[in-house]
């Protein structure tokens, strides 16, 4: 079939409108904020139901064309950059909030439904109710972040939000649709066992498994006030034990430590940032004196936080560019990993070692996940775009820290085609050998986003 007559089958299936090969409507999607090169893209399409979603991965499957599925873009890690051209699958238009449960306390949602969306979704409907979301921008999609393991508000206390997926439809490369969790089973959509659990074949895939198409998230109670409890610490060898005795409260919602030369009151010590929520002002004040004790007995010192950056970092969601950005040019990436938490300092160290090697300004934040079991890492690097040079000391600095973090015992998340690969090498033989069996059984003509997670 002739790029002409796909075009045109594709324009049949979405309308002419939600359809292209043009150059300049092909150029957003080859290319991501992030260093990754960019790539050509043959067609992007736009669908609004899954029925449409079906059609075009049939002619993809029977043209052997690849298919590279995206909901916000935002990655950065070029994981919707097609590997080897073919069609980019824009979820955008389906963009329904299907079902709120608010007994079992879950969302039921279509691929294309953002954090901003059900954010205000829910404040309008739902008050009572909150989503897990990330550190992004509001545009970023509940499924993507959630699909790679994404980690943000909440974790803390309820683990990743890939754990918090409840179950998912999908499109299989053959056209078919397939269920996965309680909902294949149940109209119910509240839980994915007690059968086989095959959410976890999607999580991580990077679209080569399926095109998830609809998403159960869980929901979480929504407390009246939030707050901020800053510690500073200078002895980052503390770290461990600080936060191993935080976690054994129940007072964190969200913790974080993070380390950088901006802004100024952050140079030369790691900061803690503890969220904490309640009912009532004085319950907050009550957290607030407990904490500042727990503080002091383990060689942190609390902070009060500077008028200026309390509302930056009480924002939700936070746009965690504005934490990261100092170069010219407008733009930064980041090796996100899961890390033990014992390697936290250690990693710390290597990675502002990295930057500095770079001539870029050290920039980590680590997150702890369910209650310290693990860790999202992230060593972030900042260049300018317009700067080729800047660019790639970038490369090279991701480089390295995907190498330090596989060295460390941790792993790399979200990891670009570079990250993937070290991953692959570093995998147990028979691993390798059951995803590539899985793949060639669920893809056997390869055309679900080809070139990532090649083994």
């Amino acid at each position: 079939m002739s790029n002409v007559e796909v075009l045109s089958k594709l324009e049949e299936i979405v309308g002419k409108d939600f359809a292209s090969n043009s150059p300049e409507e092909l150029f957003i999607y080859s290319q991501d904020p992030g260093v990754s090169h960019p790539r050509p893209v043959d067609f992007v399409a736009m669908p609004e139901t899954v029925e449409e979603v079906q059609q075009i991965v049939r002619i993809a499957n029977e043209e052997k064309i690849p298919i590279i599925p995206m909901g916000g873009g935002m990655t950065l890690s070029g994981l919707v950059i097609p590997v080897k051209g073919g069609i980019v699958l824009d979820m955008k238009r389906m963009d329904k909030i299907i079902e709120i449960n608010e007994t079992s306390r879950y969302a039921l949602v279509e691929a294309g439904v953002t954090s901003g969306q059900i954010i205000s979704y829910l404040n309008e409907k739902y008050p009572d109710l909150r989503a897990p979301f990330p550190d992004a921008p509001p545009s970023i999609t509940l499924a993507g972040n959630a699909l790679i393991h994404g980690s943000g508000y909440l974790s803390q206390k309820y683990g990743d939000h890939g754990a918090m997926i409840n179950g998912l439809e999908v499109v299989l490369a053959n056209g078919e649709v397939l269920k996965v969790g309680s909902c294949a089973m149940s109209k119910y959509w509240f839980t994915r066992g007690p059968i086989p659990d095959l959410v976890g074949l999607f999580t991580s895939a990077f679209g080569t498994m399926g095109i998830v198409t609809k998403l159960s998230i869980k929901l979480f109670p929504k407390p009246k006030f939030r707050d901020i409890v800053i510690g500073l610490i200078k002895d980052l060898d503390t770290i461990p034990e600080l936060v191993l005795n935080l976690t054994k409260t129940d007072i964190p919602e969200d913790l974080m430590v993070a380390l950088a030369e901006k802004p100024d009151f952050m140079k030369g010590y790691a900061i803690l940032m503890l969220y904490i929520n309640g009912d009532t002002q004085e319950e907050l004040a009550s957290k607030t004196k407990i904490l500042k004790k727990m503080y002091r007995k383990n060689k942190a010192t609390f902070m009060k936080m500077p008028p200026k950056y309390y509302d930056i970092f009480l924002e939700q969601p936070q746009f965690a560019a504005k934490a990261a950005d100092f170069r010219k040019g407008g733009g930064f990436e980041y090796v996100g990993s899961f890390m033990p938490l014992e390697k936290i300092p250690e990693a710390i160290e290597i990675a502002r070692d990295i930057s500095l090697k770079y001539g870029i300004v050290p920039t980590q934040v680590s997150r702890i996940i369910g209650r310290g079991h693990a860790v999202m890492f992230a060593a972030s690097y900042s260049f300018n775009r317009a700067d080729p040079e800047d660019m790639e000391k970038a490369r090279k600095a991701l480089h390295e820290t995907n190498e330090m973090v596989l060295n460390l015992g941790g792993l790399p998340w979200k990891a670009e085609l570079g990250g993937q690969k070290l991953m692959i090498e570093k995998m147990d033989p028979n691993y390798k050998m059951l995803l590539k069996t899985i793949r060639n059984i669920v893809d056997p003509n390869g055309i679900m986003n080809p070139g990532n997670w090649e083994v």
